[in-house]
């Protein structure tokens, strides 16, 4: 008796969804398009919010950016939840074993009380800010239009939800987990003068409606401005000053705003390029809330660095915005 193996191939009837199809053509999708693309409903709504009548539950009309088509706002990271949760796994887990070999070898005794002290006056009150960060992308998400950009800003939203747990932990890790660090953070936020100038901006951008105003304040502007001088320009001072060790701390924070400014960047290029009076907007949006960040972020940078500090953060977000097509 003989046996004869056959192969046969057997063709997809469907190669991938309808509305995936319309858009990208009849071919294999990749899981980005067909987690992202179209998702958002669009019609046959059962009710119009009741705190918003004159509004659709997703409607174009809450920003005063005016985009043809909003799933332009393509991801560069190709980010849904799937390749987000793996990706931000991997930063956790190495950020993970930075604090506890921080902890295991009590680098903290490295440190001098003066440093220490630098340390929750300057960084840990951050905590506060990435708060306000998680709010307003937050809103983003829930108010804007498109998932191609709305499910960024959800993630966005849920990073600086993290990045605040971080900051924290290091506070935690200096004072032996008392609690004290996080006491004092909080006062310097509530009471120091050099904190409440970006205190009362938080506040501001809390109550701004246009979500994609407040995305370009939030995650443009100040994040901006605030890690460049921050993660940046003081870290590289910590390294300078015996504190180069609280850099294993804040890795986290440092590659998550390299991978997030790729993102930012990419929205607003396309905002940008769509038409000349979305350019005008952005460009009306960026010059009021620079000004307002500048005047608020100076008496800390002055004090936390030295007078120079603002005009080099100020200088790298001008090169990004020239770069995204602005003020040109």
């Amino acid at each position: 008796m003989s046996i004869e193996i056959k192969t046969a191939t057997l063709e997809p009837v469907r190669n991938t969804f309808a509305h995936i199809e319309r858009r990208f053509g009849d071919k294999p999708a990749t899981r980005y398009q067909e987690a992202t693309y179209d998702v958002q409903s669009e019609k046959y709504f059962h009710y119009r919010p009741l705190w918003q009548p004159e509004m659709e539950l997703n409607d174009p009309r809450r920003t005063a950016l005016v985009m043809e088509d909003w799933y332009a706002f393509k991801d560069p990271r190709q980010f849904y939840y799937g390749a987000y949760v793996q990706q931000r796994a991997k930063m956790q887990e190495v950020a993970e074993s930075n604090y506890s070999f921080f902890e295991k070898r009590d680098l903290k005794r490295l440190l001098s009380d003066d440093l220490k002290t630098q340390v929750i006056r300057y960084l840990i009150p951050l905590r506060h800010f990435e708060h306000t960060a998680n709010l307003n992308n937050m809103y983003g998400s829930s108010q804007g239009y498109g998932t191609a950009i709305t499910q960024a800003l959800l993630y966005d939203g849920m990073d600086r939800l993290g990045i605040a747990q971080y900051l924290s932990r290091i506070g935690l890790i200096l004072d032996g987990n008392s609690g004290d660090a996080l006491g004092e953070a909080k006062a310097y936020w509530m009471n120091e003068e050099i904190w409440q100038g970006l205190r009362a901006l938080c506040e501001e951008t809390t109550v701004t409606k246009d979500w994609f105003e407040l995305f370009v304040v939030q995650d443009l502007v100040l994040d901006g401005l605030v890690y460049d001088l921050v993660f940046n320009q003081y870290d590289t001072w910590l390294a300078d000053n015996g504190g180069q060790d609280i850099s294993m701390l804040t890795e986290f924070m440092q590659l998550w705003n390299k991978d997030n400014t790729r993102w930012v960047d990419a929205v607003m290029k396309v905002a940008v390029a769509e038409s000349a009076e979305n350019k005008a907007l952005l460009e009306g949006w960026v010059t009021d809330w620079k000004e307002k960040a500048v005047a608020a972020l100076k008496p800390l940078a002055e004090e936390m660095l030295d007078a120079e500090a603002m005009d080099k953060a100020v200088a790298a977000l001008d090169k990004r915005l020239t770069k995204a097509g602005l003020f040109k």
